[in-house]
């Protein structure tokens, strides 16, 4: 199965590069205590907002932080952040969707009905407003993301799941008096990764969008820890006379979040039984 798929996604060029692009970018944030030329909070006076140089590839900030290594140590935040807030999301959404498919029923039409009530809810304002009155951490915020991004899997997934309950060998593991519980945990959910994959895979970026809008309102991680966003924020006040100070993690965000959104496309395309057929 795991070699079918692989070959299907290789067909989709953009979803193989977005996988190299990816795992590049995620291992040079993780490498980025060895291969950082300075510390991401070392300041130098004398080097303030210098332009990109043989020094300081990326230029330096207001502060005459190398950006360089404060991108590579904001994208081992922004980028778990968006991981965490993925799984948070994904497991919660998951689990909703397969109680509300399986059960049908008053179970149904109450978890849909409370996935409808929090989906009518704006994000980002809600966001906002918990991270006003809580310790904005890269934990917190994972969690916070995460807990208000698993309702679109879930709808997927119970509409996924709605038609596997029907299923012979669904009946068959009922008839061999298998539990509830034993069927959606072996034969269920199993059976409805793909589309769980996929939502998993896209709610990364999503999640990395949201933690940068948030640290861009100064609302996310605190300096002087670095995030994509909060240097984004920084840099507001001389985006027209320092322009590097933007655009690289403006480009990183945008880099990353758009290979996530490809690999996901991708891994639809590559989990979908119909794909050999078309």
């Amino acid at each position: 199965m795991g070699s079918l798929v692989w070959r299907r996604l290789r067909r989709h060029r953009l979803a193989t590069a977005s996988v190299g692009i990816v795992l590049g970018v995620s291992l040079l944030c993780l490498a980025a205590p060895f291969i950082a030329p300075y510390d991401f909070d070392q300041i130098d006076l004398g080097s303030i907002r210098q332009p990109p140089s043989m020094e300081h590839w990326f230029g330096t900030d207001d502060l005459g932080r190398d950006l360089f290594t404060r991108l590579l140590y904001g994208g081992r935040v922004s980028i778990l952040i968006g991981l965490m807030a993925a799984v948070i999301g994904t497991g919660f959404g998951a689990l909703v969707g397969a109680l509300a498919g399986f059960y049908g029923g008053r179970v149904d039409g109450f978890l849909m009905r409370f996935t409808d009530v929090v989906y009518s809810i704006p994000t980002l304002p809600l966001l906002i407003v918990l991270a006003s009155y809580t310790q904005a951490g890269a934990a917190s915020m994972a969690v916070a993301v995460g807990v208000l991004s698993w309702m679109a899997i879930a709808r997927v997934v119970r509409g996924e799941v709605l038609k596997i309950r029907e299923m012979e060998y669904v009946e068959a593991a009922r008839s061999l008096g298998a539990s509830n519980a034993r069927i959606i945990g072996r034969h269920v959910l199993p059976n409805a990764v793909g589309p769980i994959v996929v939502g998993a895979t896209l709610a990364v970026g999503n999640a990395i969008i949201l933690e940068s809008s948030l640290s861009f309102l100064g609302l996310g991680v605190q300096p002087p820890t670095p995030t994509w966003g909060n240097m984004l924020m920084d840099a507001q006040a001389t985006m027209s006379t320092q322009p590097w100070l933007s655009i690289f993690p403006g480009l990183a965000i945008l880099v990353v979040v758009l290979c996530v959104n490809f690999l996901g496309d991708g891994l639809q395309d590559a989990l979908d039984p119909r794909a050999e057929a078309r």
